[in-house]
């Protein structure tokens, strides 16, 4: 254990309801949950528990609402104006929403306004404007006949999310969705509720229709199945972890319905010789640590070319324990609590396997006590092989493995030698290097000497046992749309 830190103090929030067709309700058998406040372990509100009754009645309103063409007969520019409205509404309550993330998920206040808030509300900004875009192309034919094809909207979408960015991940899906006209049942992390319930009365005020977005708080493994099973969900759009995105998709497979996925990461981040090691060593740190490492695009295995080895394991070392840690509400918070107990006891777990096999601490290792809360030391991680747990499996906590190479071909094959595919950096000076290995490593998305630089512009997705599909950018909008082929025969006309 280190020092006792002082415990911060509990913010408090009102109870949360359901928001299923335009309605604030109860649970269906009346069922409450405690939401906890990570930083304290103490409670700071309670929502409705939903039930696979109340799934219904979410979809239900969701199908009616489609059905009644109320949104998705809208034109492009028209929701893409109400979206804007959304933007605007979630700048003017940013501090709402990042105070409820915070407390939420443990996040530090400064990176759940200046990250979270931000970019969540950039998505609806992004989407919005790609409203005067939505046109259908003709195409040319043969013989005596005149096609073209629209692009509409699939129907119902199932939008389940996870507790590490609830509101951008979120908005993710929500805005390109609504954008192409879908209708919307929301199932966020049972741990994670508040900033879903804070985005249905904002989306409500900036003119949504009631049933278009649906909002159902409760335990993932009951009510996920029953949304992703359910006949009339004609979409289900899912973040989370590469075991339960499995579990979902045979589930939506079942019934044929599309399925998009980003699942678990374990990026590798490459460090060769000729990088500014300076700025190198900010972005290895910032990849790691970053929402208390629990990113499924984090940085969390260090491979590093051997004559810095030795080099970077001692700034490591120096500098990783004065990164600031404690509460979330303190603005020069950088590491806060992890999100739940579960979450606490898994990262120590895997920490505590790893030295049993051999590892050597190189800072960390252990719980921090402040008097309650979740709180987990950054630490480093040597002397590993590829094939050790800690390395080769999502930890999603800030730990960091480091590992050498000798040789580009190494470096390529150990950051592809994981069974993971989101995200991968390149930390170098060689412009060459920078485009001969980011064209070989498996990933959706590849960093050159920085790391989680997203635009609202830019696709993100995974390969492998990381997903497939892509949210963001003009391409997650084709897996909320189908197309609708219209061939006349011209000959036929009178």
């Amino acid at each position: 254990m280190t020092d006792t830190l002082t415990a911060p103090e509990v913010a408090t929030f009102a109870p949360g309801r359901l928001y299923i067709g335009g309605q604030w309700r109860e649970a269906s058998d009346g069922g409450r949950s405690d939401v906890l406040d990570p930083a304290t372990g103490r409670v700071i509100t309670d929502v409705a528990r939903g039930t696979t009754a109340d799934v219904d009645a979410a979809v239900a309103a969701a199908r009616a609402a489609f059905d009644s063409g109320v949104w998705s007969t809208l034109s492009g520019r028209e929701r893409g104006r109400i979206l804007q409205r959304a933007y605007a509404l979630m700048r003017e309550r940013t501090e709402e929403l990042a105070q409820a993330e915070s407390a939420d998920v443990g996040k530090p206040i400064m990176l759940a306004r200046v990250v979270d808030v931000n970019n969540a509300a950039e998505l609806y900004e992004y989407y919005a404007s790609l409203g005067h875009h939505l046109d259908g192309v003709v195409r040319e034919t043969t013989g005596n006949t005149h096609a073209y094809v629209k692009s509409e909207p699939l129907g119902v979408v199932a939008a389940i999310t996870p507790f590490n960015f609830p509101l951008i991940l979120s908005s993710s899906k929500i805005a390109p969705a609504l954008l192409a006209g879908n209708t919307i049942v929301h199932k966020p992390a049972s741990i994670t509720p508040l900033s879903a319930l804070l985005m249905a009365e904002i989306l409500s005020e900036a003119g949504v229709p009631d049933g278009v977005f649906n909002v159902v708080t409760g335990p993932g493994s009951v009510l996920g199945d029953h949304l992703v099973s359910h006949p009339d969900v004609d979409k289900v759009a899912f973040t989370g972890s590469t075991e339960v995105g499995a579990h979902a998709a045979s589930l939506a497979a079942q019934a044929l319905k599309p399925f998009t996925a980003e699942l678990g990461g374990n990026a590798a981040n490459i460090l060769f010789a000729d990088a500014d090691l300076d700025a190198a060593m900010h972005t290895v740190i910032s990849a790691f640590v970053f929402n208390t490492g629990q990113f499924c695009m984090a940085g969390p295995r260090l491979l590093v070319e051997r004559p810095l080895y030795d080099t970077v394991l001692g700034i490591l070392a120096d500098a990783v324990p004065h990164v600031p840690l404690g509460d979330p509400s303190d603005p020069d918070t950088v590491i806060g609590p992890l999100a739940s107990a579960d979450q606490l006891e898994k990262v120590a777990s895997m920490v505590d396997r790893a030295r049993s096999a051999g590892a050597r601490v190189v800072t960390g290792g252990e719980r921090i006590d402040r008097g309650g809360g979740f709180f987990y030391a950054p630490t480093v991680l040597a002397g590993l092989p590829s094939d050790a747990e800690a390395v080769a499996e999502e930890i999603f906590g800030p730990v960091l493995t480091v590992q050498p190479f000798d040789t580009e071909e190494e470096a390529i094959a150990m950051a592809n030698g994981t069974r993971y595919g989101l995200a991968s950096g390149i930390q170098t000076a060689d412009l060459a290097r920078a485009h001969r290995v980011a064209a070989r490593l498996r990933a959706g998305i590849t960093w050159v000497n920085g790391w989680a630089l997203l635009d609202p512009s830019v696709p993100f997705g995974g390969v492998k046992a990381s997903g497939w599909g892509r949210e963001g950018g003009p391409e997650a909008m084709a897996s909320y749309q189908q197309s609708h082929s219209i061939v006349f025969d011209l000959g036929a006309q009178k």
